[in-house]
């Protein structure tokens, strides 16, 4: 004798519409927890998470210029230069027009903001902890969101397009 799945009942359109079932709400939820974390985490270090990113992206990558750093981190220029302007008043990037073509921003480091790298390496760690997951965990839960994100950016190029 073969036991058999019950089909699950089809949810009613109405209920769709419920708060607990918006995926985007536990998404929302997760990032500002996630903002909460980094607040206490990055206090230290004298950074907001949106200035932890951009300076995550140059120590990576180096000296870069405005448009490639916003590609980088999805922030159009409008949102990325107050953070820069902050950043180079705290010392720790300088902006200049490139040598090679005036109409870009080049972005660099400046000697503290290279060395506060040091002092960032523990955030991560101090991340991992915060959310109870193993290294695994994270890992798949990472991978899961960029498969996501890249179906949702497809999906929007193509409801654009329509």
């Amino acid at each position: 004798m073969t036991a058999t799945t019950p089909t699950p009942s089809p949810v009613p359109d109405v209920e769709w519409l419920h708060l607990d079932r918006q995926i985007c709400f536990s998404l929302h939820a997760a990032s500002r927890a996630f903002n909460g974390v980094y607040r206490v985490i990055l206090k230290d270090l004298g950074l907001t998470y949106p200035q932890y990113l951009v300076m995550l992206v140059l120590w990576e990558q180096g000296d870069l210029p405005v448009k490639k750093l916003g590609e980088h981190l999805r922030l159009d220029s409008g949102t990325l230069s107050p953070l820069l302007k902050r950043l180079e008043a705290a010392g720790l990037v300088h902006r200049e027009r490139s040598v090679r073509d005036e109409r870009s921003v080049e972005v660099r480091l400046t000697e503290e903001g290279a060395a506060l790298r040091e002092r960032a390496v523990q955030v991560p760690r101090r991340i991992v902890a915060a959310t109870g997951f193993d290294l695994e965990e994270i890992r798949d839960l990472k991978e899961r969101l960029d498969q996501l994100t890249g179906t949702l950016d497809a999906a929007a190029l193509q409801e654009g397009s329509c």
